[in-house]
């Protein structure tokens, strides 16, 4: 337990530039208080004390506005910024050194019994009002951009973008800053390549026309 709560306690500090001390972050941090009282309830359930461990997860939720059933598998180091409206669900998994921020969803798409939330790989990030929806995996190292509805699987090493999600990667490399919010639209840039594209063509159709024109003019002026 004091193992687990030294990780949170880091992860905290080396990701939150606000954070000023361990102890600030102990006492005052909603997200970290909201990751602490879901390991004592996961404990409980754990050991045959589902009421108990409910009850520990709704008193949570009132004073963090987190809510993270005890059912919910969490790895080490996560960090809940700001946190107001969190919801994780019962069968979500989640591993190591993952960030969440404010408003994020992962929950299920209906009333299906066994496996029905996400699966979040190591090193995922995943922005502000996102929602990720069904027993899909996001893979390690995954960005999921601020407002985004995932309904479908993220592959390691890539972003997810839009509404519905829209998936686009980024060269293979673990992500180094929590910017959750300069992520690369993929539709975007294929239309400024595009755009790009029929610029580069309409120069040659003038240079073609250009070329065209003189050879008329000199036909007509060979014929006169």
């Amino acid at each position: 337990m004091f193992r687990q709560l030294k990780e949170d306690l880091d992860s905290i500090m080396e990701r939150d530039p606000a954070a000023r001390n361990r102890l600030e972050v102990f006492f005052l941090y909603s997200g970290f208080k909201a990751v602490r009282s879901y390991r004592k309830a996961h404990w409980l359930l754990e050991h045959g004390h589902p009421f108990l461990a409910r009850w520990l997860s709704q008193r949570a939720r009132h004073k963090t506005g987190i809510e993270i059933h005890p059912g919910a598998k969490i790895g080490k180091g996560l960090f809940i910024d700001h946190g107001m409206g969190v919801v994780i669900g019962e069968t979500t998994e989640i591993g190591d050194d993952c960030t969440l921020y404010q408003g994020v969803t992962l929950g299920g798409t209906g009333k299906d019994k066994g496996k029905r939330h996400p699966t979040l790989g190591n090193n995922v990030l995943v922005g502000s009002g996102a929602k990720v929806l069904g027993p899909m995996k996001i893979g390690d190292n995954a960005r999921i951009a601020a407002g985004a509805v995932v309904l479908s699987e993220v592959p390691d090493n890539a972003t997810a973008v839009g509404v519905p999600a829209r998936i686009v990667r980024i060269s293979g490399v673990r992500p180094t800053n929590l910017d959750q919010v300069n992520i690369t639209d993929p539709i975007e840039q294929e239309i400024c390549r595009m755009q790009a594209q029929m610029g580069h063509l309409q120069k040659k159709v003038n240079c073609l026309s250009k070329d065209s024109l003189k050879k008329e003019e000199t036909v007509s002026q060979k014929r006169s």
